[in-house]
């Protein structure tokens, strides 16, 4: 019969006190993983230690698919930093460097204008209208390391949403299926 003969026999005969402690289990790794996210982004400071690079905007140094490390500290913003911020009325954020920065004379506020190391000009286009600096409001955190490629992952299950649903459910399957 195969596989799949032998899963579907397998999940027949499940027990319900071995499918209770097999979900008990899939619900502790999922709060474990929450909880690890929370604690780095006490560690880091910024509300999204992890990103990853979607576009091409920041090559040669980033390449689609690369994963960033992010930090925000209270230290100054300067020049040539890499940083990700949001920007009011997008949802995803953009990974830019800063190429200027702007002590505003009334309040003291330092304002930050970004550009993709790839594109031609700066990033005022890509702010909200009328907005022509970043706030220390926006930027969620910089750059401090990264790893190439991992990325991928992420990026193909957001673009292929059917490969997402099928490893969510293949890994599901496992967990409810396995006798340990």
């Amino acid at each position: 019969m195969g596989w799949i003969g032998e899963t579907v026999d397998s999940i027949k005969s499940l027990q319900i006190r071995h499918v209770l402690s097999q979900a008990v289990s899939l619900g502790m790794i999922v709060t474990s993983a929450l909880i690890i996210w929370k604690a780095l982004m006490c560690a880091t400071g910024s509300e999204s230690p992890v990103v990853v690079v979607l576009s091409g905007s920041m090559e040669p140094g980033f390449k689609r698919g690369d994963i960033l490390f992010l930090h925000m500290s209270k230290e100054p913003i300067r020049a040539g930093e890499i940083v990700v911020f949001n920007v009011d009325g997008r949802e995803i954020p953009i990974v830019h460097r800063v190429i200027k920065v702007h002590e505003r004379e009334d309040t003291g506020e330092v304002e930050v204008l970004t550009k993709g190391d790839n594109n031609y000009g700066d990033d005022r286009l890509l702010y909200a209208q009328g907005q022509l600096w970043l706030q220390r409001h926006h930027i969620m955190g910089r750059a401090v390391g990264f790893l190439p490629y991992v990325g991928w992952v992420t990026i193909i299950m957001t673009e292929k949403p059917i490969i997402k649903y099928i490893l969510i459910g293949a890994l599901g399957l496992l967990v409810i299926t396995s006798k340990d």
